[in-house]
Protein backbone atom coordinates (compact mmCIF):
# COMPACT_ATOMS: atom_id res chain seq x y z
CA UNK A 1 0.00 0.00 0.00
CA UNK A 2 1.43 3.36 -1.06
CA UNK A 3 1.16 6.52 1.07
CA UNK A 4 2.53 10.03 1.01
CA UNK A 5 3.42 9.80 4.71
CA UNK A 6 3.73 6.99 7.25
CA UNK A 7 3.87 7.92 10.94
CA UNK A 8 5.32 5.34 13.35
CA UNK A 9 3.88 5.98 16.81
CA UNK A 10 0.57 7.47 17.92
CA UNK A 11 1.61 9.67 20.86
CA UNK A 12 1.03 13.44 20.89
CA UNK A 13 3.72 13.96 18.27
CA UNK A 14 2.64 11.09 16.04
CA UNK A 15 -1.11 11.57 15.99
CA UNK A 16 -0.81 15.35 15.57
CA UNK A 17 1.62 14.82 12.67
CA UNK A 18 -0.81 12.36 11.07
CA UNK A 19 -3.78 14.73 11.42
CA UNK A 20 -1.85 17.72 10.07
CA UNK A 21 -0.56 15.67 7.12
CA UNK A 22 -4.13 14.62 6.32
CA UNK A 23 -5.36 18.20 6.62
CA UNK A 24 -2.73 19.19 4.05
CA UNK A 25 -4.05 16.62 1.58
CA UNK A 26 -1.38 13.98 2.09
CA UNK A 27 -2.42 10.32 2.08
CA UNK A 28 -1.38 9.24 5.55
CA UNK A 29 -0.98 6.05 7.55
CA UNK A 30 -0.19 5.65 11.25
CA UNK A 31 1.36 2.55 12.82
CA UNK A 32 0.95 1.84 16.56
CA UNK A 33 2.14 -1.28 18.36
CA UNK A 34 -0.35 -0.97 21.24
CA UNK A 35 -4.10 -1.50 21.08
CA UNK A 36 -4.89 2.11 22.01
CA UNK A 37 -3.63 5.38 20.53
CA UNK A 38 -2.06 8.26 22.43
CA UNK A 39 1.31 6.84 23.43
CA UNK A 40 2.78 7.33 26.89
CA UNK A 41 1.09 10.69 27.43
CA UNK A 42 -2.51 9.57 27.07
CA UNK A 43 -2.14 6.02 28.38
CA UNK A 44 0.44 6.03 31.18
CA UNK A 45 1.66 9.63 31.46
CA UNK A 46 0.19 13.11 31.30
CA UNK A 47 -3.51 12.28 31.27
CA UNK A 48 -3.77 9.51 33.92
CA UNK A 49 -1.38 11.31 36.26
CA UNK A 50 -3.44 14.51 36.06
CA UNK A 51 -6.59 12.52 36.79
CA UNK A 52 -5.02 11.13 39.98
CA UNK A 53 -3.56 14.52 40.88
CA UNK A 54 -7.01 16.09 40.73
CA UNK A 55 -8.64 13.27 42.71
CA UNK A 56 -5.98 13.40 45.41
CA UNK A 57 -6.25 17.19 45.57
CA UNK A 58 -9.99 16.90 46.24
CA UNK A 59 -9.25 14.51 49.10
CA UNK A 60 -6.54 16.77 50.48
CA UNK A 61 -8.89 19.75 50.48
CA UNK A 62 -11.67 17.73 52.12
CA UNK A 63 -9.34 16.80 54.97
CA UNK A 64 -7.35 20.03 55.28
CA UNK A 65 -9.25 23.11 54.04
CA UNK A 66 -12.97 22.35 53.92
CA UNK A 67 -13.48 23.15 57.60
CA UNK A 68 -11.93 26.58 57.22
CA UNK A 69 -14.23 27.21 54.27
CA UNK A 70 -17.16 26.37 56.53
CA UNK A 71 -17.79 22.94 55.06
CA UNK A 72 -18.08 20.22 57.71
CA UNK A 73 -17.50 16.66 56.55
CA UNK A 74 -17.07 13.50 58.58
CA UNK A 75 -15.36 10.17 58.05
CA UNK A 76 -13.68 11.15 54.79
CA UNK A 77 -11.68 8.22 53.44
CA UNK A 78 -9.80 7.24 50.33
CA UNK A 79 -11.42 4.84 47.88
CA UNK A 80 -8.28 4.18 45.82
CA UNK A 81 -10.01 1.60 43.64
CA UNK A 82 -12.59 4.17 42.53
CA UNK A 83 -9.84 6.76 41.94
CA UNK A 84 -8.05 4.30 39.68
CA UNK A 85 -11.32 3.41 37.92
CA UNK A 86 -12.08 7.07 37.24
CA UNK A 87 -8.56 7.56 35.95
CA UNK A 88 -9.01 4.61 33.61
CA UNK A 89 -12.30 6.04 32.32
CA UNK A 90 -10.61 9.38 31.57
CA UNK A 91 -7.85 7.54 29.69
CA UNK A 92 -10.38 5.46 27.72
CA UNK A 93 -12.36 8.56 26.72
CA UNK A 94 -9.22 10.40 25.66
CA UNK A 95 -7.64 7.58 23.66
CA UNK A 96 -11.03 6.86 22.10
CA UNK A 97 -11.08 10.46 20.98
CA UNK A 98 -7.88 9.88 19.00
CA UNK A 99 -9.47 6.89 17.27
CA UNK A 100 -12.36 9.16 16.26
CA UNK A 101 -9.96 11.83 14.96
CA UNK A 102 -8.11 9.28 12.82
CA UNK A 103 -11.36 8.22 11.16
CA UNK A 104 -12.54 11.81 10.79
CA UNK A 105 -9.31 12.79 9.02
CA UNK A 106 -9.21 9.57 6.93
CA UNK A 107 -5.88 8.41 8.35
CA UNK A 108 -5.34 4.67 7.84
CA UNK A 109 -4.21 2.97 11.05
CA UNK A 110 -2.31 -0.26 11.62
CA UNK A 111 -1.90 -2.06 14.94
CA UNK A 112 1.48 -3.74 15.17
CA UNK A 113 5.21 -3.17 15.53
CA UNK A 114 6.54 -1.12 12.62
CA UNK A 115 10.14 -1.38 11.46
CA UNK A 116 12.13 -0.22 8.45
CA UNK A 117 12.70 -2.71 5.64
CA UNK A 118 14.22 0.11 3.61
CA UNK A 119 13.95 3.90 3.57
CA UNK A 120 10.53 3.81 1.89
CA UNK A 121 9.09 0.59 3.30
CA UNK A 122 7.70 -0.12 6.76
CA UNK A 123 7.18 -3.74 7.71
CA UNK A 124 4.42 -4.22 10.28
CA UNK A 125 4.34 -7.25 12.58
CA UNK A 126 0.57 -7.14 12.98
CA UNK A 127 -0.89 -7.61 16.46
CA UNK A 128 -3.48 -10.00 15.03
CA UNK A 129 -0.74 -12.07 13.44
CA UNK A 130 1.15 -12.01 10.18
CA UNK A 131 3.00 -9.17 8.49
CA UNK A 132 2.12 -6.34 6.16
CA UNK A 133 4.28 -3.90 4.23
CA UNK A 134 3.38 -0.32 3.39
CA UNK A 135 5.45 2.26 1.54
CA UNK A 136 5.76 6.04 1.47
CA UNK A 137 8.03 8.77 0.22
CA UNK A 138 8.13 10.28 3.71
CA UNK A 139 8.22 8.51 7.08
CA UNK A 140 8.00 10.15 10.51
CA UNK A 141 9.48 8.39 13.56
CA UNK A 142 7.45 9.31 16.66
CA UNK A 143 8.02 6.35 18.96
CA UNK A 144 8.40 8.29 22.20
CA UNK A 145 10.23 7.16 25.33
CA UNK A 146 10.16 4.77 28.27
CA UNK A 147 11.18 5.15 31.94
CA UNK A 148 14.94 5.13 32.46
CA UNK A 149 16.26 2.26 34.55
CA UNK A 150 19.34 2.52 36.75
CA UNK A 151 21.78 -0.26 35.78
CA UNK A 152 22.36 -1.16 39.43
CA UNK A 153 18.70 -0.95 40.47
CA UNK A 154 16.28 -3.03 38.46
CA UNK A 155 12.55 -2.47 38.81
CA UNK A 156 10.28 -5.46 39.44
CA UNK A 157 6.92 -3.82 38.74
CA UNK A 158 5.66 -4.75 42.21
CA UNK A 159 7.67 -3.07 44.97
CA UNK A 160 10.38 -1.30 42.96
CA UNK A 161 8.27 0.43 40.35
CA UNK A 162 8.25 2.96 37.53
CA UNK A 163 5.68 5.69 36.88
CA UNK A 164 3.61 3.19 34.88
CA UNK A 165 2.99 0.91 37.87
CA UNK A 166 2.57 3.91 40.20
CA UNK A 167 -0.61 4.79 38.30
CA UNK A 168 -2.24 1.50 39.25
CA UNK A 169 -1.36 0.70 42.87
CA UNK A 170 -3.94 -1.28 44.81
CA UNK A 171 -3.11 0.46 48.09
CA UNK A 172 -1.78 3.76 49.38
CA UNK A 173 1.86 3.18 50.35
CA UNK A 174 2.82 3.58 53.98
CA UNK A 175 6.25 4.87 53.00
CA UNK A 176 7.01 5.63 49.35
CA UNK A 177 10.71 6.09 48.64
CA UNK A 178 11.01 8.27 45.56
CA UNK A 179 14.27 8.18 43.62
CA UNK A 180 14.46 11.36 41.57
CA UNK A 181 13.27 14.89 42.30
CA UNK A 182 12.14 15.73 38.79
CA UNK A 183 8.69 16.43 37.36
CA UNK A 184 7.35 12.87 37.06
CA UNK A 185 8.46 11.76 40.50
CA UNK A 186 7.23 14.85 42.32
CA UNK A 187 3.82 14.70 40.65
CA UNK A 188 3.23 11.05 41.54
CA UNK A 189 4.85 11.50 44.94
CA UNK A 190 2.46 14.34 45.72
CA UNK A 191 -0.51 12.15 44.72
CA UNK A 192 0.30 9.59 47.39
CA UNK A 193 1.49 12.15 49.94
CA UNK A 194 -1.97 13.77 49.77
CA UNK A 195 -3.58 10.37 50.24
CA UNK A 196 -1.63 9.77 53.44
CA UNK A 197 1.65 8.17 52.43
CA UNK A 198 4.98 9.23 53.88
CA UNK A 199 7.08 10.21 50.88
CA UNK A 200 10.87 10.54 50.97
CA UNK A 201 12.57 12.03 47.91
CA UNK A 202 16.16 11.01 47.22
CA UNK A 203 17.76 13.32 44.63
CA UNK A 204 21.32 13.22 43.25
CA UNK A 205 21.39 16.97 42.49
CA UNK A 206 21.37 19.68 45.14
CA UNK A 207 17.84 20.83 44.23
CA UNK A 208 14.54 19.42 43.02
CA UNK A 209 13.32 20.23 39.47
CA UNK A 210 16.99 21.12 38.77
CA UNK A 211 16.46 22.14 35.13
CA UNK A 212 14.06 24.95 36.08
CA UNK A 213 14.82 28.31 37.70
CA UNK A 214 16.45 27.65 41.09
CA UNK A 215 13.95 29.86 42.91
CA UNK A 216 11.12 27.59 41.77
CA UNK A 217 12.75 24.45 43.13
CA UNK A 218 13.50 26.12 46.43
CA UNK A 219 9.91 27.30 46.85
CA UNK A 220 8.39 24.00 45.72
CA UNK A 221 10.51 22.06 48.20
CA UNK A 222 9.35 24.35 50.99
CA UNK A 223 5.69 23.88 50.05
CA UNK A 224 5.91 20.11 49.62
CA UNK A 225 7.74 19.83 52.94
CA UNK A 226 4.77 21.57 54.56
CA UNK A 227 2.61 18.86 52.99
CA UNK A 228 4.75 16.21 54.72
CA UNK A 229 7.24 15.18 52.06
CA UNK A 230 10.88 14.69 53.09
CA UNK A 231 13.92 15.43 50.95
CA UNK A 232 17.42 14.00 50.81
CA UNK A 233 19.29 16.17 48.30
CA UNK A 234 22.80 15.55 46.97
CA UNK A 235 22.35 11.89 47.82
CA UNK A 236 23.59 9.16 45.48
CA UNK A 237 21.45 6.02 45.47
CA UNK A 238 23.63 2.91 45.49
CA UNK A 239 21.08 0.10 45.49
CA UNK A 240 17.75 -1.35 46.55
CA UNK A 241 16.50 -4.73 47.65
CA UNK A 242 13.12 -6.30 48.40
CA UNK A 243 12.26 -8.69 51.19
CA UNK A 244 8.59 -9.52 51.50
CA UNK A 245 6.73 -6.21 51.51
CA UNK A 246 9.76 -4.14 52.52
CA UNK A 247 12.02 -2.24 50.15
CA UNK A 248 15.43 -1.19 51.45
CA UNK A 249 17.18 1.62 49.60
CA UNK A 250 20.79 2.57 50.24
CA UNK A 251 22.40 5.89 49.38
CA UNK A 252 25.52 7.93 50.05
CA UNK A 253 25.09 11.32 51.73
CA UNK A 254 27.04 14.43 50.62
CA UNK A 255 29.54 13.61 53.38
CA UNK A 256 29.98 10.06 52.13
CA UNK A 257 27.96 8.51 54.92
CA UNK A 258 25.77 5.51 54.13
CA UNK A 259 22.03 6.15 54.43
CA UNK A 260 19.52 3.31 54.67
CA UNK A 261 15.79 3.83 53.99
CA UNK A 262 13.00 1.31 54.41
CA UNK A 263 9.58 1.57 52.79
CA UNK A 264 6.92 -0.57 51.22
CA UNK A 265 7.31 0.88 47.71
CA UNK A 266 10.18 2.49 45.80
CA UNK A 267 9.36 4.63 42.76
CA UNK A 268 12.27 5.07 40.35
CA UNK A 269 11.75 8.31 38.45
CA UNK A 270 15.13 9.36 37.11
CA UNK A 271 14.01 10.42 33.66
CA UNK A 272 13.01 8.79 30.39
CA UNK A 273 14.94 7.16 27.55
CA UNK A 274 14.14 7.41 23.84
CA UNK A 275 12.38 4.28 22.55
CA UNK A 276 13.99 3.14 19.31
CA UNK A 277 14.35 -0.63 19.83
CA UNK A 278 12.96 -2.78 17.05
CA UNK A 279 12.69 0.05 14.52
CA UNK A 280 15.35 -1.42 12.25
CA UNK A 281 17.22 1.87 12.02
CA UNK A 282 20.35 -0.05 11.05
CA UNK A 283 18.56 -1.17 7.88
CA UNK A 284 18.47 2.40 6.58
CA UNK A 285 21.77 3.67 7.99
CA UNK A 286 20.48 5.84 10.85
CA UNK A 287 22.85 6.07 13.81
CA UNK A 288 21.98 7.26 17.30
CA UNK A 289 23.61 10.15 19.19
CA UNK A 290 23.66 11.31 22.84
CA UNK A 291 25.09 8.13 24.35
CA UNK A 292 23.33 5.96 21.83
CA UNK A 293 19.80 7.07 22.67
CA UNK A 294 18.63 9.93 20.43
CA UNK A 295 18.12 10.15 16.66
CA UNK A 296 20.16 12.93 15.03
CA UNK A 297 18.15 15.37 12.93
CA UNK A 298 18.80 18.65 11.09
CA UNK A 299 16.95 21.95 11.42
CA UNK A 300 14.03 20.45 9.48
CA UNK A 301 13.88 17.45 11.87
CA UNK A 302 15.03 15.28 8.99
CA UNK A 303 17.45 12.45 9.71
CA UNK A 304 20.58 11.66 7.70
CA UNK A 305 18.29 9.69 5.37
CA UNK A 306 16.29 11.95 3.07
CA UNK A 307 12.55 11.66 3.63
CA UNK A 308 12.90 10.12 7.11
CA UNK A 309 11.99 12.51 9.94
CA UNK A 310 11.99 12.11 13.72
CA UNK A 311 10.09 14.07 16.37
CA UNK A 312 9.33 14.18 20.08
CA UNK A 313 11.18 12.21 22.72
CA UNK A 314 13.42 10.38 20.22
CA UNK A 315 15.21 13.62 19.24
CA UNK A 316 17.09 16.20 21.29
CA UNK A 317 15.32 18.62 23.58
CA UNK A 318 12.83 18.48 26.41
CA UNK A 319 10.65 15.38 26.60
CA UNK A 320 7.31 17.20 26.59
CA UNK A 321 4.05 16.25 24.92
CA UNK A 322 3.45 19.78 23.64
CA UNK A 323 6.98 19.97 22.22
CA UNK A 324 6.26 16.75 20.31
CA UNK A 325 2.95 18.20 19.05
CA UNK A 326 4.66 21.31 17.70
CA UNK A 327 7.28 19.15 16.00
CA UNK A 328 4.57 16.94 14.49
CA UNK A 329 2.92 19.98 12.93
CA UNK A 330 6.32 21.35 11.88
CA UNK A 331 7.29 18.19 9.99
CA UNK A 332 3.88 17.79 8.34
CA UNK A 333 4.02 21.35 7.03
CA UNK A 334 7.65 20.92 5.95
CA UNK A 335 6.73 17.82 3.92
CA UNK A 336 3.87 19.81 2.33
CA UNK A 337 6.35 22.46 1.17
CA UNK A 338 5.58 25.11 3.77
CA UNK A 339 8.16 26.90 5.95
CA UNK A 340 7.06 26.49 9.58
CA UNK A 341 8.99 27.63 12.62
CA UNK A 342 9.44 26.55 16.26
CA UNK A 343 11.02 28.74 18.93
CA UNK A 344 12.31 26.08 21.32
CA UNK A 345 13.13 28.68 23.96
CA UNK A 346 9.42 29.46 24.25
CA UNK A 347 8.13 25.95 24.92
CA UNK A 348 6.86 26.12 28.51
CA UNK A 349 7.65 23.57 31.20
CA UNK A 350 5.09 22.65 33.86
CA UNK A 351 4.99 20.66 37.10
CA UNK A 352 1.42 19.70 38.07
CA UNK A 353 1.87 19.58 41.82
CA UNK A 354 -0.22 21.97 43.90
CA UNK A 355 0.75 24.71 43.77
CA UNK A 356 1.65 24.23 40.13
CA UNK A 357 5.00 25.27 38.70
CA UNK A 358 5.46 26.75 35.24
CA UNK A 359 8.33 28.33 33.38
CA UNK A 360 9.19 29.72 29.95
CA UNK A 361 12.26 31.38 28.49
CA UNK A 362 15.63 31.80 30.16
CA UNK A 363 16.20 31.07 33.84
CA UNK A 364 18.08 33.52 36.00
CA UNK A 365 21.01 31.09 36.13
CA UNK A 366 21.16 30.89 32.33
CA UNK A 367 21.16 34.68 31.97
CA UNK A 368 24.02 34.96 34.45
CA UNK A 369 25.97 32.28 32.61
CA UNK A 370 25.42 34.07 29.27
CA UNK A 371 26.46 37.38 30.78
CA UNK A 372 23.16 38.98 29.81
CA UNK A 373 22.29 42.09 31.78
CA UNK A 374 18.78 41.70 33.12
CA UNK A 375 16.35 42.99 35.71
CA UNK A 376 13.99 40.93 37.82
CA UNK A 377 10.57 41.57 39.31
CA UNK A 378 8.60 39.25 41.61
CA UNK A 379 5.16 39.23 43.14
CA UNK A 380 4.04 36.82 45.90
CA UNK A 381 0.62 35.20 45.80
CA UNK A 382 0.14 36.03 49.47
CA UNK A 383 -0.37 39.61 48.24
CA UNK A 384 -3.07 38.52 45.76
CA UNK A 385 -6.68 39.06 46.78
CA UNK A 386 -7.82 36.20 44.53
CA UNK A 387 -5.28 33.84 46.06
CA UNK A 388 -6.33 34.78 49.59
CA UNK A 389 -9.96 34.15 48.67
CA UNK A 390 -9.14 30.60 47.55
CA UNK A 391 -6.51 29.93 50.25
CA UNK A 392 -3.79 29.45 47.63
CA UNK A 393 -1.20 31.91 48.88
CA UNK A 394 1.99 29.88 48.40
CA UNK A 395 4.34 30.85 45.60
CA UNK A 396 5.17 33.80 43.37
CA UNK A 397 5.59 35.04 39.81
CA UNK A 398 9.01 36.20 38.62
CA UNK A 399 9.57 38.20 35.43
CA UNK A 400 13.06 38.60 33.94
CA UNK A 401 13.59 41.37 31.40
CA UNK A 402 16.50 42.78 29.43
CA UNK A 403 18.10 45.68 31.31
CA UNK A 404 18.33 47.94 28.28
CA UNK A 405 15.38 46.99 26.05
CA UNK A 406 12.92 45.75 28.72
CA UNK A 407 12.11 42.74 26.50
CA UNK A 408 10.84 39.82 28.59
CA UNK A 409 13.48 37.07 28.68
CA UNK A 410 11.88 34.62 31.08
CA UNK A 411 8.81 34.13 33.27
CA UNK A 412 8.80 31.68 36.17
CA UNK A 413 5.91 31.00 38.49
CA UNK A 414 4.79 28.71 41.25
CA UNK A 415 1.24 29.11 42.40
CA UNK A 416 -2.43 28.33 41.70
CA UNK A 417 -3.20 27.57 38.04
CA UNK A 418 0.35 28.39 36.96
CA UNK A 419 0.05 25.73 34.23
CA UNK A 420 -2.68 27.79 32.57
CA UNK A 421 -1.28 31.22 33.38
CA UNK A 422 2.07 30.58 31.72
CA UNK A 423 0.34 30.85 28.33
CA UNK A 424 0.07 34.63 28.81
CA UNK A 425 3.83 34.81 29.15
CA UNK A 426 4.37 32.60 26.08
CA UNK A 427 2.12 34.82 23.94
CA UNK A 428 3.83 37.96 25.17
CA UNK A 429 7.30 36.58 24.51
CA UNK A 430 6.36 35.26 21.05
CA UNK A 431 5.55 38.88 20.18
CA UNK A 432 8.70 40.09 21.98
CA UNK A 433 6.74 42.14 24.48
CA UNK A 434 8.41 44.24 27.13
CA UNK A 435 7.75 43.98 30.85
CA UNK A 436 6.06 47.38 30.63
CA UNK A 437 3.72 46.03 27.92
CA UNK A 438 2.44 43.40 30.37
CA UNK A 439 2.28 45.95 33.16
CA UNK A 440 0.08 48.24 31.07
CA UNK A 441 -2.38 45.53 29.97
CA UNK A 442 -5.60 45.50 32.00
CA UNK A 443 -6.06 42.26 33.92
CA UNK A 444 -9.46 41.39 35.37
CA UNK A 445 -9.75 41.80 39.14
CA UNK A 446 -9.61 39.66 41.13
CA UNK A 447 -7.67 37.03 39.20
CA UNK A 448 -4.52 35.00 39.70
CA UNK A 449 -3.10 36.54 36.50
CA UNK A 450 -2.84 39.92 38.20
CA UNK A 451 0.30 38.47 39.78
CA UNK A 452 1.91 38.41 36.31
CA UNK A 453 1.05 42.07 35.79
CA UNK A 454 2.43 42.99 39.23
CA UNK A 455 5.66 41.03 38.65
CA UNK A 456 6.08 42.78 35.30
CA UNK A 457 5.54 46.15 37.00
CA UNK A 458 8.08 45.16 39.63
CA UNK A 459 10.61 44.55 36.84
CA UNK A 460 9.74 47.95 35.37
CA UNK A 461 11.43 50.44 37.70
CA UNK A 462 10.00 48.66 40.74
CA UNK A 463 6.47 49.87 39.98
CA UNK A 464 4.42 47.04 41.54
CA UNK A 465 1.29 48.45 43.18
CA UNK A 466 0.23 45.85 45.74
CA UNK A 467 3.53 45.15 47.51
Amino acid sequence: MQYDVIVIGSGPGGYVAAIRCAQLGLKTAMVEKYSTFGGTCLNVGCIPSKALLDSSEHFHNATHTFAEHGIDVKDVKVNLKQMINRKNEVVAQTTGGITFLMKKNKVDTFEGLGSFKDKNTVKIALAKGGEQEITAKNIIIATGSKPTELPFLKTDGKRIITSTEALNLSEVPKHLILIGGGVIGLELGSVYARLGAQVTVVEFMDAIIPTMDKALGKELQKVLAKQGMKFLLSHKVTGASVKGKTVTVTADSPKGEKVVLEGDYCLVAVGRTAYTEGLGLENIGIKLEERGKKIAVNEHLETAVKGIYAIGDVVKGAMLAHKAEEEGTFVAETIAGQKPHINYNLIPGVVYTWPEVASVGFTEEQLKEKGTKYKSGSFPFKASGRARASMDTDGFVKVLADSSTDEILGVHMIGPRAADMIAEAVVAMEFRASAEDIGRISHAHPTFTEAIKEAALAATENRAIHI
